[in-house]
């Protein structure tokens, strides 16, 4: 059985969040720094298991873990050795501010993760600390450079495009897949709760990143079933590839197949949805799996045929970190 919504779409892809938390503070995001609320944990060790056995025996065959940034978390190794070894998830991927990647590569992959994401929004220290907050854009290149060492079977670049900001560096980020296998994304900035002001002051039409992409020689790309929002585009004379995020795009959410699960406990059917719904008291011990599954199957016929975004209706998301982008 596949999970399917009511407009007949099915779903093979969950991002799963680890936690809000973040140690970066991205002017996009979390320019203040991440602020903790009072309030329950994340979902346990044992939580996360139950829901991703769950998901998996509905179809879905790939998980994310995601945050805020996932790896702060002291059991992250552990969680993802689990999640990993789940009947049914064929692929398990990771979404990372890459602080911890240069000496953790290795491990993570040994313990089960087959795909990475790296956020980088600059490849020039100063831009990516004035970004961030932090200075670490050196620190996070070499850990790309070992996620290849480490034998990763995807490893992709994530860049939110900021006009004045980043914008100037497209060609510098196009240069990285030149010679060899890495998958760049241009990430289409998104309006948020918190940041109306610096989404007006910093969009860039994703029509025109498609424009260059064109003039350059970019084609377009075959998007596999369990792919993510991305339309990929190839180049005869680069060995990797570019994608395109771009949630303001006509029919952006036609395609949908993934779903997201917060780290307390909720199923979010669209980012940019105006709620969540509690799932977390069906996950306390294995016996509540059936009905976690059987609200789970009730809850996913609820998803709406898109966001409203281009309406700006942002929904309950105040940063991406709160749901895990």
């Amino acid at each position: 059985m596949q999970l399917e919504d009511g407009f007949g779409r099915t779903f093979r892809y969950l991002r799963l969040s680890l936690t809000e938390a973040c140690n970066f503070r991205c002017s996009y995001c979390l320019p203040d720094g991440f602020k903790k609320c009072a309030g329950p944990g994340p979902l346990t060790l044992d939580e996360l298991r139950r829901a991703a056995t769950v998901f998996a025996s509905l179809g879905l065959t790939k998980i994310r873990l995601t945050g805020g940034e996932p790896t702060i978390r002291p059991d992250f190794d552990a969680i993802a050795e689990t999640i990993a070894a789940v009947p049914g998830i064929q692929k398990l991927a990771l979404t990372t501010n890459g602080y911890r990647l240069e000496k953790r590569a290795q491990t993570w992959a040994t313990a089960g993760i087959r795909a990475l994401n790296v956020s980088l929004d600059s490849l020039d220290p100063a831009t990516f600390h004035a970004i961030t907050g932090h200075d670490r854009c050196l620190e996070v290149m070499r850990g790309i450079d070992a996620a290849f060492e480490a034998g990763f079977e995807t490893v992709k670049l994530n860049a939110v495009l900021m006009k004045g900001v980043n914008d100037h560096e497209i060609d510098g980020f196009l240069a990285l897949a030149k010679d060899r296998p890495l998958d760049v994304r241009f990430i289409e900035l998104m309006e948020t709760g918190d940041h109306a002001a610096f989404f007006r002051d910093h969009h860039i039409d994703a029509d025109v990143i498609t424009g260059k992409l064109a003039a350059g020689g970019w084609t377009p790309k075959l998007k596999a079933a369990d792919a993510g929002p991305a339309n990929d585009f190839v180049h005869p004379d680069f060995k990797g590839s570019v994608g395109l995020i771009a949630p303001y795009s006509k029919d952006f959410c036609a395609s949908c197949n993934r779903l997201r699960f917060s780290s307390l406990g909720k199923l979010h059917l669209c980012l940019f949805g105006d709620f969540g719904i509690p799932m977390r008291q069906w996950l306390q011990s294995d016996d509540q799996m059936t009905e976690f599954r059987d609200r789970l199957i009730a809850a996913v016929r609820r998803k709406t045929a898109g966001h409203r975004l281009a309406d700006g209706v942002t929904g309950m998301t105040r940063n991406l970190s709160a749901i895990g982008g």
